[in-house]
């Protein structure tokens, strides 16, 4: 029979398993951002953030790259992409948390955004959410396709 060894933060066998009131709380996240970026509030957006912020996505030509934002990055580079916001899509997104711990959460999202004319694009992306005093704030992005122009990852 199998022993189970229960940690002081919650963990059983090094397992993290969340109540309903975590994965309510990051839902709850998310409807923030959701509701920030509809708007195209790229600056609360922002503080919704721990910066450096790591982002990682892929390269035109097979490979990887990776970066550090700092917040003027962040803001610059968003407002530019959001523009005045999504308010003129429909966002279809369906998240899938993942606990590593208490503190420390993937969020897998699949997402689908249709224009006005109809036009439908479908994503999936994944950000890693980090408890701070403050709450819960996402830290590093990843999403392919951001990479144009970017040097390509290597490593050591």
């Amino acid at each position: 029979m199998a022993q189970t060894a229960t940690r002081q933060d919650g963990t059983e066998n090094g397992a993290f398993t969340p109540s309903a009131e975590d994965v309510a709380a990051i839902e709850a996240w998310f409807a923030e951002y959701d509701a920030l970026a509809e708007r195209g509030a790229v600056e609360e957006i922002a503080g919704l953030a721990v910066f450096p912020l790591n982002l990682a996505t892929d390269v035109p030509g097979g490979a990887a790259a990776v970066r550090q934002w700092s917040r003027e990055e962040f803001v610059e580079v968003m407002t530019e992409v959001m523009g005045g916001g999504t308010a003129g899509l429909a966002m279809e997104s369906v998240r899938t948390p993942r606990f590593l711990t208490a503190n420390l959460v993937l969020v897998e999202t699949e997402a689908t955004m249709t224009d006005e004319d109809g036009n439908r694009q479908s994503t999936r992306y994944a950000d890693l959410l980090v408890r701070t005093a403050d709450g819960w704030a996402f830290q590093t992005m990843v999403q392919g396709g951001w990479g144009q122009g970017w040097p390509p990852a290597t490593r050591g």
